[in-house]
């Protein structure tokens, strides 16, 4: 499977992103941060996702458990990518910054509980 192009907004950060199942892992969460982000996230594995550039551009947020890691843009502030809390060995990667693809044609996503955490139990 070839890599997907990933950029932020302003093109100051690039990734390479191999998915784990293509677009069929696409979903949304409803968790405190990621209702108000209002991304698409679809899987890729920890070794799917390759800096090309803007390394030193990328800005980490986490809270709470500090479990989930998710990454920015420091320029323009757009969200790429995060590892994630449910399953740390894998990223959930914005469909939106993936070139060539418009969230729109993904149909209904399916959304994750994530007010209700499995890790919170």
């Amino acid at each position: 499977m070839s890599p997907h192009k990933l950029t932020c907004h302003c093109g100051a950060v690039e990734l390479a992103v191999t998915l784990t199942d293509g677009f069929n892992t696409a979903r949304r969460c409803d968790c405190s941060f990621c209702r108000r982000r209002g991304a698409i996230a679809v899987s890729a594995p920890l070794d799917g996702i390759e800096v090309v550039k803007g390394a030193d551009k990328l800005t980490l947020y986490t809270w709470g458990t500090g479990a989930a890691k998710h990454y920015f843009c420091a320029i323009c502030g757009n969200y790429t990518h995060h590892q994630r809390r449910s399953n740390p060995n894998e990223y959930g990667v914005n469909v939106a910054g993936i070139e060539g693809v418009n969230p729109r044609d993904l149909g209904d996503v399916p959304w994750n509980d994530g007010i209700n955490h499995p890790s919170d139990k």
